[in-house]
């Protein structure tokens, strides 16, 4: 398969290999030297909601670990930003080997065909080198977490490497990506209390219908030329009549789990502590319903408006938790 070669005049352009579903006047296309460009969007630089999808639900784990003891330490303001520089990693490491195992899919998809590797601004080889470098780098930030932490943070590379073929041969990728994508719920809440306990999990369920939610919404984009390829989807399972009770489902089972996570976690504050996290998975809930209100499954534009907003969904719990904090 031949792939358009970008010359060395195109690649000086702001406007070179610009990937059709990025946020417009993004700083990569604007700012980055020109040669680091096909790396950033491999990397999803160019599109961060997927590095706030990746991040919240370990601000989550951290922030509620903390209201479960009462502790607050120095060494969790570095958990706290070592998940968001992990989190940018790792999303970019996950989104690169993304693209080399669908680069032949990729090129047959609209939304997709103008990602770096289709498009031939780089090769599958180097994509590799790139994933491999990200990886190395986020595991220098791991090492410096307690023992436990470490070895989940390696076990989290079983899903990041299965979830690409998983719309292969199940129709339900997205809990494979539910599976990666929430780990840190379990991550920082380890990393910050040394071993894994059940509110951590139970986040982590919550999360899994999070994502189940906002990925089913952003798959409709692609449902018609998924259906040509044979790709599978819970966007295709589901079709749009369907869609909207499932999403009103995960929507209930992301807001049930995550109280019954605070209920475990029992708020060192007592009952205004506990009162305002629950507060925080409701706030999210009504961001959910909002989306589900807004939604037009037959409108791209919409659709990725409201992928997008999930950023704000999750951060409402982050900010609940850590008010609570002080209750």
């Amino acid at each position: 398969m031949s792939h358009p070669k970008t010359t060395p005049e195109a690649a000086d352009s702001p406007d070179s290999g610009q990937v059709a579903d990025a946020v417009k006047g993004n700083w990569v296309d604007r700012l980055a030297p020109p040669a680091t460009r096909p790396y950033l969007r491999l990397s999803r630089a160019d599109r961060p909601i997927g590095t706030w999808l990746l991040l919240l639900p370990c601000w989550w784990g951290l922030t509620l670990a903390m209201l479960s003891d009462g502790r607050a330490t120095w060494h969790d303001l570095w958990i706290f930003a070592g998940c968001g520089i992990g989190a940018f990693l790792m999303r970019g490491a996950g989104c690169t080997w993304n693209d080399i195992t669908d680069r032949d899919i990729d090129g047959s998809v609209a939304r997709t065909a103008s990602r770096p590797i289709p498009s031939g601004q780089v090769s599958a080889k180097q994509a590799l080198g790139w994933a491999v470098a990200q990886s190395l780098v986020a595991f220098l930030i791991l090492i410096t977490f307690n023992l436990n932490a470490i070895l989940l943070g390696i076990l989290s590379l079983l899903p990041v490497a299965v979830y690409p073929f998983a719309k292969r041969f199940t129709w339900w990728p997205q809990i494979f990506l539910g599976l990666a994508f929430n780990w840190g719920a379990l991550l920082a809440w380890t990393a910050h209390t040394g071993e894994l306990q059940l509110p951590a999990v139970l986040l982590y369920l919550a999360g899994m219908a999070w994502t189940l939610f906002y990925d089913t919404i952003y798959a409709h984009q692609d449902k018609e030329d998924d259906a040509l390829i044979g790709v599978k989807s819970t966007a295709r399972l589901f079709g749009d009549d369907a869609t909207p009770a499932w999403l009103a489902r995960f929507m209930v089972a992301a807001v049930a789990l995550m109280g019954l996570a605070i209920v475990a976690a029992a708020p060192i504050g007592g009952i205004p502590a506990l009162a305002l996290a629950v507060a925080g998975a409701c706030a999210m809930g009504v961001h959910m319903l909002w989306q589900l209100r807004r939604l037009k499954l037959d409108d791209n534009d919409r659709l990725l408006s409201l992928f997008r907003s999930n950023r704000n969904a999750g951060l409402l719990p982050v900010l609940f938790f850590a008010t609570a904090l002080f209750a």
